[in-house]
């Protein structure tokens, strides 16, 4: 019987682990300014920014927007255009995460 309550106290403890972790990770991602080799071009008139990956490599970036909503981490691969659109807030940069 000792077991079995272990058992189930080691799982919720694990699921509300696994659960803060979700939750917090898409709001914590954004670092550094993405390199120089991620090209930005940027409208802010009509809130779409296009960045396109010259790295060489596979990158993690989001773009980040002042007073508004960052967008989500995105995996782009060499040579891939994203292009983002936003509503509220302005251009801030686009991060590595």
């Amino acid at each position: 019987m000792r077991f079995k309550n272990t058992l189930t106290t080691t799982a919720a403890t694990a699921l509300i682990a696994a659960a803060t972790l979700t939750a917090a990770g898409p709001a914590a991602a954004a670092g550094d300014t993405a390199p120089a080799c991620i090209a930005r071009e940027v409208v802010k008139q009509n809130k779409t920014a296009r960045t396109t990956n010259n790295c060489g490599k596979n990158m993690h970036i989001q773009l980040v927007i002042n007073n508004g909503p960052d967008k989500q981490c995105w995996t782009t691969f060499p040579g891939e255009t994203l292009e983002w659109k936003w509503k509220v807030g302005s251009y801030g940069r686009i991060a590595v995460c």
